[in-house]
């Protein structure tokens, strides 16, 4: 009887199509479900780290006991930021053989810099610059802000590999993608190598479809309910088209996963999907067909009656549907900032409350 070999479904989505797989984590138990089944790199950000401590504290825990006693002047901050680095370093160094067998090209993993440092293209930029130093296949995440958008041109003219985030919408990817395509001349103009700088340019696709769902039940705005799944993919699939006819050299990734449109439609692409664990596992469980569907557009009922019906819909959708300036006061920016800052000071009181001060009411 002749043996046959299974491949699971985003198994088999990054093999027959150009389309890549990460895992939405730096769990080491994770990564290693997702590189099992073909992914090709990894993201960090706070919540994530905070998740991580949550389950895999054992093999975290005697580290950090470490970095406190070897550094009785750290503060709390100081000992997160330190245990934040080394986490995300775990992820990487499990990607290397990724990395090292694509030359370079993929294996990266993805961490973020400090979410309260928006509106600060100094402070990110510094950031972008020593994380990009830990080790050969990291990929920084920059915000896809105001000053993000500066910060995303500075680092990758330093030849730091960039990862936007934050970002929800035609305008931003557009901004974004421009503003890559201007460090990397840069580069160019001066003699600098950019064969192996590989930036990726967010789109919260599961986040924009939250904001959609926010702002009509806010307004009362009444809108097929079958329709919302739909707007994260609909603006996705316009910025692919958008990047694809102008050559932007950012690489578009899917993120922030809601339901399986968030893989289903962009099988076939030239891009990437950033995927939690728990959502592989419903993907590769599935009976979804695996076929190219990137190019399929979305129905124009379900995209007039958002554009129509929906303001904030618009501005996502359209190109020119916000300055760079209004990026930082969009909705989603705004819930997805707050979101990860107070990640970043969670984590900060983890590392506090239980790891360096002993709790006074347990004997």
């Amino acid at each position: 009887m002749l043996e046959t070999t299974y491949k699971s479904p985003l198994h088999e989505t990054v093999s027959a199509y150009p389309t890549d797989f990460w895992n939405d984590s730096c769990s080491v138990e994770e990564l290693a479900y997702a590189i099992e089944h073909g992914a090709v790199g990894a993201t960090s950000n706070p919540t994530i780290v905070v998740q991580v401590l949550a389950q895999e504290r054992h093999l975290w825990e005697d580290r950090i006991h470490e970095l406190i006693a070897e550094n009785p002047s750290w503060s709390d901050e100081d000992v997160m930021a330190k245990a934040f680095e080394e986490i995300a370093l775990k992820g990487a160094e499990l990607l290397l053989p990724v990395f090292e067998r694509e030359n370079g090209m993929k294996g990266r993993l993805s961490i973020q810099t400090n979410p309260s440092y928006y509106r600060n293209v100094e402070k990110m930029v510094e950031q972008a610059v020593r994380y990009d130093s830990l080790a050969p296949n990291m990929q920084v995440k920059l915000p896809a802000t105001s000053r993000g958008v500066a910060a995303v041109e500075e680092a990758t003219y330093l030849g730091v590999n960039i990862n936007a985030t934050v970002s929800f919408t035609v305008a931003q990817a557009v901004a974004i993608g421009e503003s890559v395509d201007r460090g990397l001349q840069r580069r160019e103009a001066e003699g600098l190598e950019t064969d192996t700088i590989t930036p990726v340019t967010t789109i919260m696709v599961g986040r924009t479809d939250d904001w959609i769902r926010v702002v009509t039940d806010r307004d009362g705005i009444t809108v097929n309910p079958q329709y919302l799944p739909w707007a994260g993919v609909a603006v996705f699939k316009k910025a692919l088209r958008i990047y694809e006819e102008r050559g932007f050299r950012s690489r578009l990734l899917a993120a922030a996963y809601r339901h399986h449109l968030h893989w289903s439609e962009f099988i076939g692409g030239d891009v990437i999907l950033t995927i939690p664990s728990s959502w592989q596992k419903l993907f590769n469980s599935s009976t979804v067909e695996v076929k190219d569907r990137i190019d399929d557009p979305v129905a124009a009922e379900i995209v007039a009656e958002l554009y129509d019906r929906v303001p904030d819909f618009r501005k996502a959708y359209d190109e020119d549907g916000m300055t760079v300036a209004e990026f930082d006061t969009y909705g989603a920016t705004v819930r997805t900032l707050r979101g990860f800052i107070a990640s970043y000071h969670e984590l900060t009181r983890v590392i506090r409350e239980d790891f360096m001060l002993p709790n006074p009411d347990v004997t």
